[in-house]
């Protein structure tokens, strides 16, 4: 992980041309300190906006196909020691077949799961383009999100580092999982 100090120097150093390699690999702390930038008239706003959202959705998909190519790469002997049993594996694909744009949105937007599910729609073999519309949906929203952060509050992004990549994260996944929950109960007790 880079220093944050040194994403802001390179970010007002080099410009457009790091910010979607870093927002990449960096993630929304890139996306908060572009948005700091652009309320200091360093980054164009309108051109940081195209830039991190191409940089959240390049990043997802090189996840997916992560996931798409490394079970196909596995051996069954591999499978069966990570849990990947072919039960397991049906179980995956039928569930992102029926719910996988609800899965991916709501990790994304709780952040501490993006990971997972990312990789597992891969593994899924859900189809990208399905995966794509997903991404979009929920990217630019989130996107926006953390650029409007940065613009508002990007002096403090030292703190924000720390909040995005800490218990806060823990915490988004625990009330998003709490709110799937709630949700999953309640459509269940409707329908008997």
């Amino acid at each position: 992980m880079i220093e944050h100090a040194e994403l802001v120097s390179m970010m007002s150093s080099y410009g457009l041309w790091v910010l979607t390699p870093l927002a990449v690999l960096e993630g929304p702390i890139v996306t908060v300190i572009a948005g700091y930038l652009a309320k200091l008239s360093i980054l164009s706003l309108w051109q940081v906006v195209p830039c991190v959202v191409v940089a959240d959705i390049l990043g997802d998909s090189l996840l997916y196909f992560l996931g798409r190519l490394a079970l196909g790469g596995l051996s069954p002997a591999w499978r069966g020691r990570l849990g990947l049993s072919p039960h397991r594996l049906y179980c995956l694909m039928r569930g992102f077949r029926r719910n996988g744009t609800r899965i991916l949105v709501a990790a994304k937007l709780t952040h501490a799961a993006g990971f997972a599910a990312l990789t597992a729609a891969g593994a899924a073999r859900m189809p990208f383009s399905d995966f794509l519309v997903a991404n979009i949906l929920a990217g630019i929203p989130k996107c926006l999100f953390f650029i409007a952060l940065g613009y508002l509050f990007g002096s403090a992004y030292e703190t924000i580092g720390k909040w995005l990549s800490g218990e806060a994260a823990l915490i988004m996944l625990a009330l998003g999982l709490g709110l799937f929950t709630i949700v999953y109960l309640q459509r269940r007790r409707v329908s008997r």
